[in-house]
């Protein structure tokens, strides 16, 4: 059985009365997005907060490390905090830009995406001891990222190339 949406519908060439008519250029079909389409938007958006969270978490960090309760040598990685905070700094720009990128439906998005959010639960495994709920939040947040992006990626592309 074929779809009618991918086949078509041939116009005239002339008008009833048989004079000639413009034929409008064909529009190409391309397949409709499927409701998966929502966890890619999920997904970016999360991406977008997530990288706003780490450029504050490295803020607080470069600027004010008293507020850590824990110091820099009872953490996994013994760095101090000013490292830490542009560490964060430089994560979340990075999430964040990538973020942009999968809502308008880059593939560089789909690939950075991932490995930015690999790479910052892996730090955020490391700044556990100093913000262990912060940091077990942002893990998860990660994992749904991550989830989100290799499941159903393949739903958001641009039209090019969709074809």
């Amino acid at each position: 059985m074929s779809d009618i949406r991918s086949t078509p519908t041939p116009v005239p060439s002339t008008s009833p009365d048989g004079r000639p008519v413009a034929t409008p250029p064909q529009a190409e079909w391309a397949p409709e997005p499927s409701g998966w389409v929502g966890w890619i938007a999920f997904g970016g958006v999360m991406m977008i907060m997530l990288g706003v969270f780490h450029a504050i978490q490295g803020l607080v960090a470069i600027f004010q490390d008293t507020y850590y309760l824990v110091g820099t040598n009872k953490l996994v990685v013994h760095v101090d905090y000013t490292a830490w905070g542009w560490i964060h700094m430089i994560i979340g720009l990075i999430v964040l830009f990538a973020g942009i990128g999968l809502l308008v439906g880059q593939m560089w998005a789909r690939v950075v995406g991932v490995i930015a959010a690999m790479v910052s639960a892996v730090v955020n495994i490391g700044f556990l001891a100093a913000y262990p709920i912060w940091s077990t939040i942002m893990i998860a947040i990660d994992v749904l990222v991550i989830w989100a992006i290799m499941v159903h990626g393949r739903e958001v592309r641009p039209p090019a190339e969709s074809r």
